[in-house]
């Protein structure tokens, strides 16, 4: 069977396009998910880490020691609770850029402990994104960076000592927004990225309407460089989380999280957010998204 000329253009052209596609790919920054998928299943096997814990002080333990070569700042602080005043521990890693400014990625790393007598592992909520941190790391690590600054950061006390409000929640990210407003760091912030709840199987991060909209647009853009589009924004929602103070001192943040866990939210901040619920893929996707969103920063 013979193509006339026409249609062998056509089919010439899209086999180029998407050559050229492919091509364009590879030199975008490539995220291992597998490595963070097998640095969360690390990190989940401590069990469970509500503050005050022993999984807790483990947790803490298996963070300091992925960073002991590294340049890892332990942040130590008391936060008033409804159980009384609790010591807390957020963890700064720093990547020096050449560039005047820094881009903050944040996790929660501690577990909820109202849900401290049901063995919540939290592998999704705050075990998958610590994961994801620790990798980040490895792509980090080690190279020239002519852009700016790269602080990962490891949050504690995201999650509600008893019920959730405004009072009761995101202790550690409180603390430090405050702290750093005081000494001066929080105006050379350029971006603050939180990542959320991102391994999910069932990969679906929604735009939420409490974040910079500007930041989560070059996000979306990010995405798609890759073609991971159809797993950002489909839906959007108003998200509480760990972004809120930054937010509120006029950082640019976004936070990049997964809300739909399960059907109808079921495995959230259940026994059942287990390793199982979790994808190598999915982080590939947040890992790749969140290196080409700080590599767009630099280029502002």
């Amino acid at each position: 069977m013979r193509l006339n000329r026409a249609l062998a253009a056509l089919v010439l052209g899209a086999a180029c396009g998407a050559a050229a596609g492919a091509a364009n790919i590879q030199s975008l920054p490539q995220f291992d998910g597998a490595k963070a998928l097998a640095y969360t299943r690390e990190f989940v096997a401590i069990g469970p880490r509500w503050i005050g814990s022993p999984g807790h002080a483990k947790a803490e333990a298996f963070i300091k020691a992925q960073f002991r070569h590294d340049d890892l700042e332990e942040d130590t602080f008391t936060a008033s609770t409804p159980a009384g005043p609790l010591t807390m521990h957020n963890f700064i890693v720093k990547f020096p850029g050449k560039k005047d400014g820094i881009i903050v990625v944040a996790s929660h790393y501690e577990t909820n402990l109202p849900l401290r007598n049901i063995h919540f592992v939290g592998a999704n909520d705050g075990g998958s994104t610590t994961g994801l941190l620790i990798e980040l790391a490895n792509d980090l690590r080690g190279k020239p960076n002519n852009g700016y600054s790269v602080w990962l950061v490891f949050t504690d006390g995201e999650e509600a000592i008893k019920s959730w409000s405004e009072t009761d929640s995101l202790y550690g990210t409180k603390h430090l927004a405050a702290k750093w407003q005081a000494d001066g760091t929080l105006k050379h912030i350029k971006a603050f990225l939180l990542a959320d709840m991102l391994g999910d199987k069932d990969l679906d991060i929604q735009r939420d309407q409490n974040s910079t909209p500007w930041l989560e647009d070059l996000v979306y853009k990010a995405a798609s460089q890759y073609g991971w589009q159809a797993f950002f924004f489909q839906t959007t929602t108003a998200v509480e989380d760990d972004h809120l103070p930054f937010v509120r001192r006029g950082v640019p943040s976004a936070d990049i999280i997964d809300l739909d866990y399960g059907y109808e939210n079921s495995y959230h901040h259940t026994a059942q957010d287990t390793m199982d619920k979790l994808s190598a893929q999915s982080l590939t996707i947040a890992g790749d998204t969140i290196l080409e969103t700080i590599r767009l920063l630099n280029q502002r």
